[in-house]
Formats: C-alpha cells, structure tokens, sequence
C-alpha cells in the first residue's frame, strides 16, 4: 500500500509541476475563472451589504467592548465592577432626578406668575376668556367648542364641516388651524373625568404649562447628555428662565402652536443627540432612535410650520454627513424618519399639500437618491470620485429641481404669501399690498434690537456662548482639513486628546445654532427657536473638560497640568456663573412672583356683554380680525374675519373689512360688509386713532399707500382722498353715513353699528 500510494504522489507532483511549468490544465483555468467571477460578486454586492454589516458590528462591539474597557479602566483604579456599577446608578438617579425637578418647578413657576398677572382665580369666566387675544383666543374657542359637543365623534365632525365661525365659508377647522392639540386636550379631559375636579380652562393651560415643563428637562438632558455632567442641565435651565423674555413667547401667547410643538421638537434633538454619539449600546441607540421618530411626528402634527424646522435640522445632518463627521447609516435612519413622518402626516392632515412641496421632502428625496448612486457606482473608478467631490452641488441641484416639479405638479395655496413675504424681505421685490406690509411691519418679522442681544449679554449667556462657538469651530475646522488630508476619525476621544470636534453630537448642534442663529438676525421672531439652543450650547460647554482640553491644546500648557486644569474649570466656572446669577436675579424673580399685577378691560367685557344680550343669535360681526378672535370666544357669535395668516381667502378678507380705517366712501364700505352678510360692525378707537411708534406701520397709513391715497414727492408723503377717514366720518352722525350705518352701543373704546338692510336717504 506505502509503495502504491508513493508513485501516486509523485505523479500528483510531477503533473502538479508540469502544469506550474506549462500550459494550465482545464481543471484550475476553470477554477480560477469560478474564484474571479465571485471576486467581481463579492465586489458588486460589497456597497449594499457594507450598511447591514455595519449596523451589526457597531451594535455588538459597542456592547463587547465597552464592558472589557471599562472593567480594565476600573482595574488600573482598583475599583470593583459593583463600586462602578452603584457610581453610575447614582449619577444617573440624580441627574434624573434633577432634571425632572427642573422641569416641575419651570411648571409651577409659570403657573404662579400667570395667577398674578392675570389674577386668574378671582375673575370671572367672561374675564378669563379676554385674557386669550388674537389667534389664541381662536384657538381655546374650538377646545371649548369640542367640551359642548354631545360626543367627542360629534366635536369633530362640526369642526371639520365648520360653517358657524366666518360667514359664507364653510372650513375644515382641524386642517386650517391645526387643532390638534385642542383635540388631545379634550380627550384627555373628558377621558380622566377632570369635569368635577378641575374647571376646563385651567386643565387647557395647565397641559401647556406641563409641556413647557417637558421643553426645560429636555434642554437639561441634551446639555446633560453631551458634557457628561447634570451640572450644566441646572445651568442650561438657570438661563433659560432669566432669559424668559427672548426664549418663549408662553407669557402672553398660552394657546399658540409654537408652545405645543416646541417642547416634542427639544425631546426629539435630545433623543437625536444620544443617537448620533459614538460607541453607543445597541439598546441605548434602539430607545433613542424610537424615541427620534415619535418625537418628530409628534412635532410634525402640533405646528403647521414644523417642517420648516426640521428641514433646518435636515441641512445640519446633511452638513454633518458631507464633512464625514457622522455615520452615514444613523443619518440616512433620520432622513427615513424625516419620509415616514411626511407621509404619515399628509395623509392623517387630510392630505395637507403643503407638506408634498415643503423643501424638506425635496431634500431628503435628493439625499436619498444621491446615496443610491454613490452606492451603486464602482468604488475607485473616476465617476466615484467625481461624484464625491460634487455631492453637495448634486444633492442641492436634485432638490432645487425636485421642489420646483412638485409645485408644478401638485395644486397647492398654502404658504404662497411666505415665499412673497420672502421677497419683499430681502428686498427683491417692493409691493403696495397692505397683507405684506403689513406683515413687515410686525415686529416678530423685523430684524433684532439692540436690547434683545444687550439681555443676552447682562446675563453673560452671549459672551460664553460666543467663545463656546469659537473652540468648537476651530475644532471642527481641524478635523474637516485631517478628512481631507486622508487622516480617519478616532473610534473613542479621550479627554486628554482635547478633539472636541470630532463628536458629531457636538457639530451637530454647532451647526444646528449658527444656521438658527442666521435666521434669527434676519427675523427677530425666530429668537424663540435660536435662544433656547443657545443656553444649552453654552452651558455644555463652560462645563465640558473636554472642550476646556481642547482650548489648552491650542495653547500648550506645560506649567499647569492640562488635564487637572480642565477638570477644575469645568467645575468652578459653571458654579461661578451660577452664584452670580443667583445674586442678580434670583431677588427679581421672586419679586415677579410676589407682585400682583392687574390686567383688567372693562370696555371689552362691556362689549361682550351686550353682544350677548342685545345682539341677536343669528347676526355676524365685522371688525378687526384680533377682536374677531375674542368676540368668537366669548360669545360664539358667527365673524366675518379671522385673525389667521395661512389662508388666501382670509386674507383678502382682513384686508377688506380694514376699509373700514380707510378713506373711502360710506357706499363702498357697505357694499365690503354687506358681501360678507355682516349685520353689525364695530369701530375700534385704538386703531382710528392708532400714534405708531414707526410712521408709515399703522393700519391707516397701509391702508392709504395700498389705495393710493398717499403721494410720494421728493421724499415727502401727501395724503389725498376726496372722503374723509370712514373711522372719523361715521361718529359724526350725517348723511350718507346715518343712510346705511346706525349706532347702538358705544364706549370709550368701542362703537357698534348696525348695517341697515334698507337704506333711508333722509338728508
């Protein structure tokens, strides 16, 4: 067997060297053909299964290797896992707990201001209602609506088919005015049998008051969440409530979408700051993720001009993205998140059109489909290549072009006024409309004060925010040059390697607060949304170590050790802010609390008390759109305005009955009313009589340059109209406005007509 099986191998051999020294054999040309076309599968099917493989190594090694690194980390301190163990629980259980505190006494502190303000308790309900103003009150009127309605199905279906709120339009209420809120709030009071314990209107701006509660924890956990620390969770949270004034709008506008939506959106940047983080838990990154996708719908239903918003965050995440800061995969998760929500959205909205031409829907659509390109281009060709360094200008031409199909495509009215708004704003376009400027005019659309940044600056919150800003720029500068240059990020940064840029979570939000801080100097409006990021962003970092490492890099420190000195700054600044703070203003919010302000409006509840006891149940009324909103809720009497900015027709509506502060004609003015089928109207003194700070911003003054009553000569403004101001005419009591106007209730601030349906000409 031995001498048989020797021949063998030396005829395996020989052959096996006769084919390495001649011509290959059939066998292994075959095989080697097999070995190159599964060379050229493999590389083909490399692009899409890179992701899914990804995703798993980044899930299982995070969950390996951070138990190993840890359990040598606390071996080299001779510390056990179970010392560890209860350090974390008990960091954990009172940054939780402080965090959760906050957000309660942030609730309750607003709750007692607005008692003593409003002296909310001691009035009656007709007093309560007027302290909602303008589109508020629209608002708390359907809430009180849906309470009345013999069932909840019932509710709804009246405010979908609403035909008794402006005269000769019937509207859907939900869509128009994104009711939402005012749905849950009823469902949630009915349901929880709060009608014996709690009045409705203190249940409504006490689920307000929570949420805003939930807005102050969220900014507390997202500072919490990237400086390692709660102590600037308490920071964050100190300088959100000195700065009151420029972060919410809550003091004088509870009912207002921004108040319910706001706090969703600040959960959902908490839950994306935890998500995008390096070397996270797969449980840890899957509770985050879930948590980013309610969020995001959540904030999606609440606002209708949420998803302006959040395509601010997608250009942040797409910067993020385009630089290779981030993982690709968790980006393209959130713009998953960004289609889901849109598509649910349009369809639970009552198909809202406006959601299809948003450019967030334009933008993530590109980015997608630039992703599937790059995927399925040859790596290392010249196309790959070529493609990379043209992204940006690829992903912005795809969604320039994709909007501009879509609104060719798709019937849409909503938001058209805001991109001629835009124009005007910026000065390429100049119009007489009195709707735009009217709406220049408002000082939420104007550009900042100077006492808004000068708040910002006597509470130190700019100053710190600025230098905060500088090292994370510069950070973030180095490491885009190190990508450049060809130099990988580093799995895990280390305090003592002072690359604070090179945490996406951190250049997420760096972003994130310049491109709101863009648009906040354009509009002061949008401080609302900017400064609340800005607290937080500040206060990570005065309490960051890693970013004070950073700084020490920069300046090469030898006389001090580095580390030791960031750990110490990190401590004694925040903790010098904040004793500082205390002693300025701890004593005047205190004496916030403790005064007792009056707002009382005895001409408007006279109003409203002869409307309703006088007027009749059928009559409409016809006014300003502000007062239209009260007398809506107070009385339920049918207006033939609203004070809303989304709808066209509403629009020219408001513009229409304006005439009334105009220079026209008493026939004109009834041919306005009586199209809309008003039977009384009402002069306000306020705005017949208005003394604007900014000449040229009062209605009348709109309202003359709109119908060209104002000539424009070498700089200086003539009015000219062959009728008086109707306002001023019609309290004069002669013909021709006695024929068709007749007065039946006046005061000091208000005078009610009745619009005579058969004209008397009696001279």
């Amino acid at each position: 067997m031995r001498e048989r099986s020797r021949p063998r191998g030396r005829r395996e051999a020989g052959g096996g060297g006769r084919s390495a020294g001649g011509a290959a054999s059939p066998r292994r040309e075959r095989r080697g053909a097999q070995a190159a076309g599964g060379g050229r599968r493999l590389a083909m099917e490399e692009g899409a299964a890179d992701l899914r493989q990804r995703k798993k190594q980044n899930c299982t090694e995070s969950d390996k290797m951070a138990p190993e690194e840890r359990n040598k980390e606390n071996s080299k301190l001779g510390r056990s896992p179970k010392y560890m163990l209860i350090q974390r629980f008990a960091k954990l259980f009172f940054g939780c707990l402080a965090a959760v505190t906050s957000g309660m006494m942030y609730a309750v502190y607003l709750s007692t201001y607005h008692e003593r303000k409003f002296w909310f308790s001691s009035r009656q309900e007709l007093e309560r209602e007027i302290t909602f103003q303008g589109d508020s009150a629209i608002y708390y009127s359907f809430y009180k609506e849906l309470l009345k309605a013999p069932s909840f199905e019932r509710g709804v279906y009246e405010l979908t088919h609403n035909n008794k709120t402006v005269s000769l339009k019937t509207i859907n209420a939900v869509q128009q005015m994104t009711l939402y809120p005012e749905l849950i709030a009823s469902v949630l009071y009915q349901a929880s049998g709060s009608e014996e314990v709690i009045e409705p209107v203190y249940f409504y701006i006490g689920i307000v008051f929570g949420l805003q509660g939930i807005y102050v924890t969220a900014l507390f956990v997202t500072s919490w969440v990237m400086s390692g620390t709660w102590l600037a969770g308490m920071l964050t949270v100190a300088w959100f409530i000195i700065n009151r004034t420029d972060t919410t709008r809550i003091d004088y506008s509870i009912p207002s979408r921004e108040n319910w939506a706001l706090p969703y959106f600040a959960c959902q940047v908490a839950a994306l700051t935890g998500y995008l983080k390096k070397n996270l838990n797969c449980s840890a990154e899957k509770f985050c993720y879930l948590l980013v996708s309610a969020s995001t719908y959540t904030f999606m239903m609440m606002w209708e001009y949420s998803h302006y918003l959040l395509f601010v965050q997608a250009v942040s995440l797409f910067l993020l993205d385009s630089f290779a800061l981030a993982q690709t995969e968790k980006v393209h998760e959130v713009y998953k998140i960004y289609l889901f929500s849109l598509f649910l959205g349009y369809l639970l909205q009552f198909e809202n059109s406006a959601l299809l031409v948003s450019p967030l829907l334009s933008l993530v659509a590109a980015l997608m489909l630039s992703k599937c390109l790059q995927m399925n281009m040859k790596k290392g060709t010249f196309m790959s290549r070529l493609l990379k360094i043209m992204y940006i200008y690829l992903v912005l031409t795809i969604t320039v072009t994709l909007n501009f199909l879509l609104k060719m495509f798709v019937p849409h009215k909503e938001n058209e006024h805001l991109l001629k708004f835009i124009e005007v704003k910026l000065g390429l376009n100049t119009t007489k409309n009195f709707t735009m400027n009217w709406l220049l005019c408002q000082e939420s659309l104007q550009a900042p004060s100077q006492d808004f940044f000068l708040r910002l600056t006597q509470s130190s919150l700019l100053p710190f925010y600025i230098l905060v800003l500088i090292i994370c720029l510069f950070s973030v500068t180095q490491v885009i040059f190190r990508r450049i240059c060809g130099e990988p990020l580093k799995e895990t940064v280390k305090l003592e390697d002072g690359r604070i840029g090179e945490r996406p979570e951190i250049v997420y939000h760096v972003i994130h607060t310049i491109l709101l801080g863009c648009l906040a100097m354009c509009l002061e409006g949008m401080k609302y949304l900017w400064t609340p990021y800005v607290c937080m962003l500040a206060a990570f970092g005065v309490c960051s170590p890693e970013l004070w490492m950073t700084l020490f890099k920069w300046l090469r420190l030898k006389a001090v050790h580095p580390i030791l000195l960031a750990l110490i700054l990190s401590m004694a600044v925040p903790t010098i802010i904040g004793f500082s703070l205390w002693k300025e203003f701890f004593p005047r919010i205190m004496t916030e609390l403790s005064e007792l302000q009056e707002f009382y409006d005895p001409d408007t509840v006279e109003l409203m008390t002869w409307i309703k006891r006088q007027a009749p149940v059928a009559a409409v009324f016809a006014g300003s759109p502000q007062l239209m909103g009260v007398i809506k809720l107070c009385t339920g009497w049918m207006v033939s305005s609203l004070p809303l900015y989304n709808d066209d027709d509403l629009l020219k509506r408001n513009e229409n009955i304006y005439q009334i502060y105009s220079k026209r004609s008493a026939e004109d003015i009834y041919k306005i009313l009586t199209s809309y089928k008003a039977n009384f109207l009402i002069i306000e003194d306020s705005i017949c009589n208005e003394v604007g700070p900014v000449r040229g911003c009062r209605v009348k003054d709109l309202l003359d340059v709109a119908n060209g009553h104002v000539v424009c000569e070498e700089g200086d403004s003539y009015a000219y109209s062959k009728y008086g101001r109707f306002c001023h005419e019609i309290k004069m009591n002669y013909s021709p406005y006695v024929n068709y106007f007749t007065r039946v209730y006046w005061n000091r601030s208000y005078f009610v007509y009745r619009i005579n349906t058969v004209i008397s000409f009696q001279s």
